[in-house]
């Protein structure tokens, strides 16, 4: 469903060029749950953006569902791909009502039906009609995320990226997004990619997950194996080690919170 080959971003030229990212490249199968961890500024937001079409100066390849992507894209491929983005404040309109929010991308694709796709939308996500005509500073940091969720979800896409999307919330809010994103990405048959620092979190929504340093792709490993310790490149020990006190069993999530 995604496949990268050697995806780079560089900014400048020259003596002042800086490679984000840099020959990155995998693949990720349908309906399978991606991770990519590392430290902040090793590239893996920049290869989230390269993927959703954000960052136009990518060089490489990029598929998706077999479609290789090139320039500005049409409208159908990106319906196909849509972004949950990190702060759920910045990434939604200050003046817009979540009904405002949610119909502008129906809008934008000639969907119809508007009513019901807002209100099964907000449904899904957990929140109810009190909701709908609210603006952003009138929701709590969980109820925005779940808006930027169910905007997402509206246009009925089959890859879901995912920026670090808990990492702005509560602890206490955290486990109720992660469980969310779960079912979802289990109900609607989703492909997701999902950026984190949290090996944790990544660990117990992924099936594998891809380590970067310095713009580059240094392993990729399964799941199981980044909670038994068992990795092979230096730097994926040391994140490990960063992590101190990483289970994955403690990242489980109960369905029942949902």
């Amino acid at each position: 469903m995604i496949a990268l080959e050697d995806v780079t971003v560089s900014y400048g030229s020259g003596a002042r060029r800086i490679d984000a990212a840099s020959g990155v490249s995998f693949r990720v199968a349908e309906g399978e749950t991606f991770g990519l961890v590392g430290e902040s500024g090793s590239g893996k937001s920049t290869v989230l953006r390269a993927i959703a079409g954000l960052i136009p100066q990518a060089q490489g390849r990029v598929t998706l569902a077999g479609q290789e992507m090139h320039g500005r894209r049409s409208k159908i491929a990106r319906k196909m791909v849509q972004m949950v983005f990190q702060d759920p404040y910045g990434s939604l309109h200050p003046n817009q009502t979540v009904d405002q929010t949610l119909s502008m991308p129906v809008a934008i694709h000639r969907l119809g039906d508007a009513e019901r796709r807002v209100s099964a939308a907000l449904r899904e996500v957990g929140l109810g009609r009190e909701h709908r005509y609210r603006f952003p500073h009138q929701l709590s940091g969980g109820q925005r995320q779940r808006v930027a969720i169910a905007r997402a979800l509206i246009l009925e896409p089959r890859i879901l990226l995912l920026d670090e999307p808990t990492s702005a919330l509560d602890v206490s809010v955290q486990a109720e997004i992660l469980n969310l994103l779960a079912r979802l990405r289990r109900d609607h048959g989703l492909t997701a990619l999902m950026v984190s620092h949290d090996l944790a979190v990544v660990a117990h929504l992924c099936e594998r997950v891809a380590v970067m340093s310095h713009g580059r792709l240094v392993e990729i490993t399964t799941a199981d194996a980044l909670a038994s310790g068992k990795v092979s490149h230096p730097y994926t020990r040391e994140l490990l080690r960063s992590n101190r006190g990483f289970d994955r069993s403690g990242a489980e999530i109960d369905d029942a919170v949902s």
